[in-house]
Parts: C-alpha cells; sequence; structure tokens
C-alpha cells in the first residue's frame, strides 16, 4: 500500500480541521456524518479494523501504536504491514459524540 494513496483517498472527505498532512503522517478531525463513508474506504484499503475485534491484538501491533497514543475501547484502528512499510489508521472519537480524530501514519 502506498502512502500516498491513502492521503489521496482523505482528500475526498470534509474535514473539519485538517492538523497535518505530510509525506506519512496525516490528522484531522471529521464530523460524525461523514463517518460511515470514511470507515468504507478505510475498509477498502485497510480490510477489516484489527480493533476492536474478536482476536487480541499482536504485541507488534500493540507497540507500534502505543508510540502514537495507543488504542482504547471505544476506538478503531486499521493496520496493514506489507512488510517494507507498516501504515494504520486509528479513529479517536470525542467526548462530545460529534467529531472523531483521524489519524493516519506510515513507518
Amino acid at each position: 500500500m502506498d502512502f500516498s494513496a491513502v492521503r489521496n483517498v482523505m482528500k475526498l472527505f470534509s474535514f473539519e480541521t485538517l492538523r497535518t498532512d505530510c509525506d506519512n503522517f496525516f490528522e484531522g478531525v471529521i464530523i460524525r456524518q461523514e463517518l460511515d463513508k470514511l470507515n468504507l474506504q478505510l475498509k477498502s484499503l485497510f480490510g477489516e479494523p484489527v480493533y476492536p475485534s474478536k482476536n487480541k491484538l499482536e504485541h507488534k501491533v500493540r507497540t507500534t501504536v502505543d508510540g502514537f497514543g495507543g488504542i482504547m475501547p471505544g476506538q478503531t484502528l486499521y493496520y496493514k504491514d506489507s512488510g517494507k512499510n507498516t501504515i494504520f489508521a486509528m479513529l479517536w472519537p470525542w467526548q462530545d459524540g460529534q467529531r472523531i480524530t483521524v489519524k493516519i501514519i506510515q513507518q
């Protein structure tokens, strides 16, 4: 998977706030009305989320995402390791129930 392709897909969405958009890191805040459409696009890029999931997170995945704030109940994690690089997307809902922080990172 190519990170620039993921960034291009993110440009299809209306972000309330765009915090970072660079070669290996994307962060923005999206409104809840865009969430279903965003999840469909992320599933097409990454496959099913690895969190939440009935499967336990692999140690490597947990260690990787912990360096970027970790993942907790109520949040969503998409993860793809191609062998050459790792790309993951974290969705963190706000307490207001209306906004979600989206972080997409390539390592």
